[in-house]
């Protein structure tokens, strides 16, 4: 009986995470796919191939991202920007979305640098990433400072803190590794230990 309990857990084990994995990929695949392939099902009809909106989704945001480098284009894409940057509340919600794409895409990437800090009074110690080292444009008074995002174990969620540079040790381990052993509750690294 023990086992046909170990066995079952050691499938438990086994298959889960690929089960969630091909579950996660195959949601994505839909999702992505919706995007422009609701617009086309209509015209293809019999025609519609699974993946074709997925294709022209990526094409169009090609297309507009190198029609963002001419001139013209480029200057009334200016002008959107600058527009959906004046209407209230409109504003709010498009520079949150346009600087977490820009912090995760762009050529100044947030995230890029893995941080340690030690929680005051104590020597335990936090892992996080470092999202602006520029806090004296946002309010003077903190000009010493910089902005550590701290990522919650198990979950999207965060908060983000300001500490004086001198408190912040940056580390020298790739943002994707510290994300994992974040994310895992330190899992990870017991994993790459075990398998030394």
């Amino acid at each position: 009986m023990k086992s046909i309990v170990q066995n079952f857990i050691k499938g438990i084990l086994t298959i889960v995470p690929i089960i969630l994995v091909i579950y996660v990929v195959f949601k994505t695949f839909i999702f992505l796919d919706s995007i422009l392939g609701n617009v086309l099902k209509p015209y293809l009809k019999e025609d519609y191939i699974p993946g074709i909106g997925l294709l022209a989704t990526i094409a169009l945001i090609t297309l507009l991202g190198w029609l963002s480098t001419k001139f013209l284009t480029g200057t009334i894409i200016g002008l959107i920007d600058k527009l959906l940057e004046h209407i209230p509340i409109v504003k709010t919600i498009y520079s949150v979305i346009k600087d977490t794409i820009h912090s995760f895409l762009g050529e100044k990437k947030s995230f890029s640098k893995v941080a340690l800090i030690t929680i005051p009074g104590t020597d335990i110690k936090s892992m996080g990433f470092i999202t602006t080292e520029d806090l004296e444009s946002f309010y003077d008074p903190l000009k010493n400072y910089v902005a550590v995002y701290i990522q919650q174990t198990f979950q999207i969620a965060g908060v983000t803190l300001l500490i004086p540079k001198d408190q912040v040790e940056v580390i020298d381990v790739k943002p994707e590794e510290a994300m994992k052993f974040i994310l895992s509750g330190g899992m990870t690294s017991k994993k790459e230990k075990q398998k030394m």
